[in-house]
């Protein structure tokens, strides 16, 4: 049976069958079943193979209850959970460091960091694991101040600490601390895995910082790390992101196997960089290599032919979605339609779709698809639609970036009046702008600067060498003239 019900090579309705001949099967017994159905993804199946434990009469031991609190985690149902909780204290396994571990992993998967904290407390001699379960469930819920405090107070930090920081980071939009923390691991000469290398070039990828990227392929291959579809695309998508299209394309191209999201990544990156014809050319021989498109796929297309101005196109591709491909359009695809519907200049089909969308829409997703609306709006000085988009928003999100698109529109066409009501719009109802920021890297380092602060060590040497620059244009014969425009906001 233990065969028979291998996640890899063995088939789990043998197994079953075979477990229901047996008469009286052993806790040992259920347990190879649990684990079966929990290792193919059969959450539910994993719940009911322990309630038929108990209706058995048998007692879960401490390894029939880590399986199923994984479960619950999977499923992120806390209240069974519970439930699993309680059982634990029961048998006296709540000290047991399995069962702890995956009581924190069930804790924090379902966002309550108070309990996990308490189990954590609990346990008599945590291991690196138990630190690494609690740095990762603070990071999911983006409370990055509190993972780095718990991994601070690791007394040994292996491999497994250091990762789930770095990735906590990276996950939480800290890309800078992620790569300085990877700069603190290596003065442990501890060795990354492919997770952390993983981590490191989507932090690369966001920066654009190609040189650190390219140091970091260069280190895969000096250790020779074997490339894995997953470090393979990160090495795909950090390259497009950063510019260089053609190295991208060739590591892509080299590539022995692929998957869906390696497919989708170097859709996007040719999508992004305006190769709209070569991107809808990966996507049909994607098509015709076997793998089935998904809705991260359509989104890739829909930008192409929103950069490409290619309406009808992309309305034929959206419409393939539920006939062809039966997936249910998002509110990305739904912005990726107005998008390229706005830049044709079509901006009442553009809002009749938002009207369609269906009513099962969140909040945060109609929101998507009116400020795509917005922004189109904007950019072609359609300034009563755009008001009607603004106001809508204005009642879904409580958001900056509105005000600062309709003042820039209005600054920009000479409507000093229109953009002075709207920022004063902003400031009655209390709405505070995000301050921009903007990173470069030099020498390997990036630097990161924030508008409306001071806060980087070089920053008079930074504004000694712009005094000197301005003086050095000389006259105002020689300075380049710019068109005033003194109550734009920066987005």
């Amino acid at each position: 049976m233990a065969f028979c019900s291998d996640p890899h090579h063995g088939s789990l309705n043998h197994a079953s069958q075979i477990f229901e001949q047996i008469e009286q099967p052993t806790i040992c017994v259920c347990n190879t079943m649990i684990k079966a159905f929990l290792l193919k993804g059969e959450l539910i199946k994993t719940v009911q193979m322990y309630s038929q434990i108990l209706q058995n009469g048998l007692y879960p031991d401490n390894y029939t209850l880590p399986y199923v609190l994984k479960a619950c985690a999977y499923l992120q149902n806390c209240q069974l959970g519970e439930q699993i909780h309680g059982h634990s204290l029961k048998l006296g396994f709540i000290c047991d460091i399995f069962v702890g571990n995956t009581l924190i992993l069930m804790y924090s998967s379902c966002g309550s960091m108070v309990e996990a904290g308490h189990i954590f407390e609990e346990i008599p001699l945590g291991t690196a694991v138990s630190w690494t379960v609690m740095i990762s469930g603070y990071a999911r819920k983006g409370d990055v101040d509190s993972a780095r405090l718990i991994f601070d107070e690791a007394p040994i930090k292996d491999r497994g600490i250091w990762g789930s920081i770095i990735s906590g980071y990276v996950q939480n939009n800290c890309f800078k601390e992620g790569l300085e923390m990877f700069r603190l691991m290596q003065s442990t000469n501890l060795e990354p895995d492919e997770g952390i290398f993983v981590s490191l070039l989507c932090a690369c990828a966001h920066l654009g910082a190609m040189d650190i990227g390219i140091w970091i392929h260069r280190y895969l291959n000096r250790i020779g790390l074997p490339s894995t579809v997953q470090l393979s695309t990160a090495l795909i998508d950090m390259y497009a992101k950063c510019g260089n299209l053609g190295l991208a394309k060739n590591l892509f191209d080299g590539m022995r196997e692929r998957d869906t999201i390696c497919w989708n990544v170097m859709i996007s990156g040719l999508a992004m960089h305006g190769d709209v014809e070569n991107a809808l050319m990966l996507f049909m021989e994607m098509e015709k290599s076997g793998f089935s498109p998904n809705d991260i796929t359509f989104i890739a297309v829909l930008t192409a032919c929103s950069y490409s101005g290619m309406a009808d196109k992309g309305l034929q591709i959206f419409n393939s979605m539920k006939t062809v491909y039966g997936i249910k359009p998002k509110s990305e695809h739904y912005g990726c339609m107005i998008d390229f519907l706005g830049r044709a200049g079509l901006f009442k089909d553009a809002k009749e779709i938002i009207e369609k969308m269906p009513t099962s829409c969140s909040p945060s997703e109609e929101a998507i698809a009116w400020r795509a609306l917005l922004s189109s709006c904007c950019n072609h000085g359609e300034a009563q639609l755009a008001e009607v988009a603004a106001e809508r928003l204005f009642q879904l999100e409580r958001h900056s970036g509105v005000y600062v698109l309709l003042s820039n529109m209005y600054a920009g066409s000479g409507k000093y009046d229109d953009a002075k009501r709207i920022r004063k719009k902003m400031k009655d109802r209390g709405v505070e702008k995000t301050p921009g920021c903007s990173s470069i890297e030099v020498n390997g380092v990036v630097h990161e600067f924030i508008a409306g602060e001071s806060t980087h060590p070089q920053m008079e040497e930074i504004y000694r060498l712009l005094k000197k620059m301005n003086e050095q244009l000389g006259s105002s014969e020689n300075r380049p003239s710019f068109p005033n425009f003194s109550l734009a906001l920066s987005v």
